[in-house]
């Protein structure tokens, strides 16, 4: 695209996925307290902070959830920022919460389950899409308008910030979760020129950090080159 003077980009939103959680059981945590990152985690958090202090990142938010504000720390520490806690980028609600998805005991192929996945469009084992979308909008415009003229930073989580993508791209919410191009630690990126969102980018800092499995793992997919596309 050529842009017109009036849509060069001034103002930025980096949405930041968390980083690796010790879950050695498998269990789905959405919101639950207490799960941490991993070894690995940390060092992500790291290298992804590492990656983004000479941006000129002068907002940072965080989700609720300790493995995002230990994400954010990193960065928070190495730009002299406090991150803002930020309920409305929190992990999306689910009726599998706390469930174990691991091989051989795997939520999905008992019975009780299947009377939760007969709307994939709402979808019916959790917070509609819609809800994640304008929630997580509401929060991006905020950090947008808090960072006018340089660029924020909001740590979420995968599904918030896949939806976020697909609502800033006009896209359906119905997708393969096998398909969302957000791997740990990585950045969708969001360009405005005022309040109109003009360009969409996506990076992985730490895509060498993840593991083989991970990558092909419903709940850590990508592997994708950065991408941009215009508004």
């Amino acid at each position: 695209m050529t842009e017109r003077a009036d849509l060069t980009p001034d103002t930025v939103v980096h949405l930041l996925r968390h980083g690796e959680v010790h879950n050695p059981e498998g269990i789905l945590y959405g919101r639950r307290p207490g799960f941490h990152l991993s070894e690995l985690g940390l060092a992500m958090a790291e290298q992804v902070g590492e990656w983004l202090q000479d941006r000129d990142i002068t907002h940072l938010v965080s989700s609720p959830l300790e493995r995002a504000q230990e994400t954010a720390a990193p960065l928070a520490r190495l730009k002299g920022l406090t991150p803002t806690i930020d309920d409305r980028v929190i992990e999306s609600e689910n009726w599998f919460e706390g469930k174990r998805f691991g091989v051989g005991d795997n939520a999905l192929k008992h019975p009780s389950s299947w009377a939760k996945l007969y709307n994939p469009f709402k979808p019916s084992w959790g917070e509609p899409y819609k809800v994640i979308g304008d929630r997580m909008f509401a929060a991006i415009h905020d950090a947008r308008d808090a960072a006018r003229g340089h660029e924020a930073l909001i740590v979420s989580h995968q599904l918030p910030v896949w939806v976020a993508r697909l609502k800033a791209e006009g896209r359906s919410y119905l997708h393969d979760p096998r398909s969302r191009q957000c791997t740990l630690c990585s950045l969708t990126t969001l360009h405005f020129a005022g309040d109109r969102l003009v360009q969409i980018s996506y990076a992985e800092p730490v895509g060498e950090m993840i593991p083989a499995k991970d990558k092909k793992a419903a709940f850590s997919t990508g592997g994708a080159s950065e991408e941009n596309r215009a508004r």
